[in-house]
């Protein structure tokens, strides 16, 4: 692999509701925000958004994909966007650096339309 490959996308099934509230209960975030609509539009949101963390976690399963995870040195991310239901995220990564030792690394969580979710700076060792 050399500075400019891109990965191989990871294209995840379109976010439900469901999927938030199994998600809150999986990791202990029972904001409302996350789970209940009438909650979420008062709270002038439009409806219930997605966990942060639920998106980071499809970045991190990229990676996974990419790269034996132990191989992975360093990863850092930057919440960009809210995330509702009915969107569909895929996973887009390349290799921006090369050192000796490692590959320097970046990846989006983007919508279809695509507006940047989560982006993402990780390292890998070779």
């Amino acid at each position: 692999m050399e500075v400019g490959y891109q990965f191989e996308p990871l294209n995840k099934k379109e976010i439900t509701h469901t999927q938030l509230v199994r998600y809150a209960g999986a990791s202990g975030d029972f904001n409302q925000i996350h789970t209940v609509v009438p909650f979420a539009v008062e709270a002038g949101l439009g409806g219930v958004i997605a966990h942060g963390m639920l998106i980071m976690g499809f970045v991190s399963q990229a990676i996974g994909h990419w790269f034996h995870i132990d191989n992975l040195a360093k990863f850092s991310v930057r919440f960009k966007a809210m995330t509702k239901p009915g969107e569909r995220i895929s996973v887009v990564g390349r290799i921006v650096e090369e050192t000796e030792e490692r590959w320097i690394c970046e990846a989006k969580a983007l919508n279809e339309e695509g507006e940047v979710k989560v982006s993402a700076a990780f390292e890998v060792k070779k």
